[in-house]
């Protein structure tokens, strides 16, 4: 190997585990890619020894929020900066959130403002999907189609919320323009008339605490949700992807349509493992602390807990997300809007979780729960290739971006919002025990987390990724 060939980086006595292989070998990195995987490799500029560590593909997290547009008065706490620093820390080497719609505003309007929130922000590599709250005929027409073609291949839609929801027919046109243009669409099911009419007779009988917000949302209404995007997906002869799947009703909905041979997606996400309703307060609890936990569609019970970890070891789910939709508790932006306790239907909704995503689902691997190749499926082969990332990224290959995070398997974290990385000012996993934790995490061949340490690197050493095709097989 001449002077010109040098490695980089050679990371020594890796422990490789991929969505479908482990095998040990040194990894030798050039110019931010794998270049070559074997024994006995060269001295590189920088070594590692991963001796009693697991190499794994760094972590896509393709479902969260950050920065995003808000009605006025919210805020998110996490930008492009906090956001990707917590994911880096987490674990997470590349991240996809939403470039926002909204309704009366242009979507390639909304794409333009979300890259000026990114840039110069964002620690590691970033891909955005698109949030379609207003299908107008020029959007389907021209912006959407214009967009899939520049990288943009995956779109979310929303059946519930005022400002989101699209009616059925419009529904019906965006999935079309997805089939048309091979893209994706992501789905949040939930029935928004069911929820509102449930909402009203709670509000008006003055039961409006935290714990209040799972029972205007109860498993039927996803269920119902479930299954009408599933019907709109037959008609138009389209795969989607339902988002933040919480329970067995859901499951049951999806399991039936994939066993008939139809292309539906799933993803789930850690509130629905290791959070209930009762996080969100007891019954007689008229606590607000609940707030935290205050998610849509919400937790439910520790029998659909289970489900969902069935689910997870059976194949139903393709994609595990955080969601992390960072709102701080104790803010008059956030979860106390104005300052004060708020009625739980004018509670921002979500949780902040993009840097426990990996820990606490890697917990069920040292559970025996599931396997480390369905949790690297899981958290960053799927993804990676659902989004239409791979083979850049979700994978340890000769090739592939050097994302790369060397796990401890046995070390043993107690949860601590003041050791997070985030700027969330909670956890609601706060008090957990997880085995298992990211020791060293590399971005492009670039260590950014050493012994657990973040580094420091410069904000906006992030690239955006245009996306291609989704790969559903």
């Amino acid at each position: 190997m001449s002077a010109n060939d040098s490695l980089d980086l050679v990371i020594r006595n890796a422990d490789v585990v991929t969505a479908s292989d482990r095998f040990r070998c040194d990894i030798g990195v050039r110019d931010g890619k794998i270049v070559t995987l074997g024994h006995g490799l060269p001295q590189g500029v920088r070594e590692i020894d991963a001796h009693g560590l697991l190499a794994l593909p760094g972590g896509v997290d393709g479902h969260c929020h950050l920065d995003q547009p808000m009605p006025e008065g919210m805020r998110m706490a996490d930008d492009f900066f906090t956001g990707t620093r917590a994911a880096v820390c987490g674990g997470t080497t590349t991240v996809i959130p939403f470039a926002a719609q909204e309704k009366g505003g242009s979507l390639k309007a909304a794409v333009a403002d979300y890259h000026r929130r990114a840039e110069g922000r964002a620690v590691i590599d970033y891909a955005f999907h698109l949030i379609v709250a207003d299908p107008t005929p020029a959007v389907l027409a021209d912006e959407l189609p214009a967009l899939i073609r520049k990288g943009y291949t995956s779109f979310k839609v929303y059946m519930t919320y005022d400002d989101l929801k699209l009616s059925d027919r419009e529904m019906l046109s965006v999935l079309d323009v997805a089939r048309e243009n091979n893209a994706l669409v992501m789905v949040h099911a939930e029935n928004a008339d069911c929820i509102s009419w449930l909402t009203d007779k709670l509000v008006g009988e003055g039961r409006i605490a935290p714990r209040f917000h799972g029972i205007a949302r109860p498993a039927a209404v996803e269920r119902e949700a479930t299954h009408r995007a599933i019907t709109f997906a037959e008609l138009v002869d389209v795969p989607i992807l339902i988002v933040h799947v919480s329970g067995k009703e859901a499951i049951e909905q999806i399991r039936w349509a994939q066993g008939r041979g139809l292309q539906i997606l799933a993803e789930t996400c850690p509130q629905y493992l290791y959070l209930t309703a009762e996080d969100m307060g007891l019954e007689g609890d008229h606590g607000y602390e609940g707030a935290k936990c205050v998610c849509s569609p919400p937790p439910r019970d520790p029998e659909n807990q289970a489900a969902v970890w069935r689910a997870l070891t059976n194949g139903v789910f393709s994609v595990f997300s955080s969601d992390h939709a960072p709102f701080n508790y104790d803010d008059p932006q956030g979860k106390k809007l104005g300052g004060t306790a708020q009625p739980f239907d004018h509670i921002p909704n979500g949780v902040p979780g993009i840097e426990t995503r990996l820990p606490l689902l890697f917990d069920g691997v040292a559970r025996g729960k599931l396997s480390l190749h369905q949790f690297v499926e899981l958290t960053s082969y799927r993804p990676a290739k659902v989004y239409g990332l791979y083979p850049r990224k979700g994978t340890i290959a000769v090739g592939a971006d050097a994302d790369i995070v060397l796990w401890d398997p046995s070390r043993k974290v107690r949860i601590a919002n003041e050791a997070l990385h985030h700027a969330v000012d909670y956890t609601p996993y706060e008090g957990m025990e997880v085995t298992g934790w990211p020791v060293h995490c590399l971005s492009r061949g670039e260590l950014l987390v050493e012994d657990g340490k973040y580094l420091e690197p410069e904000a906006g050493r992030g690239r955006f990724l245009e996306a291609g095709a989704p790969e559903l097989s």
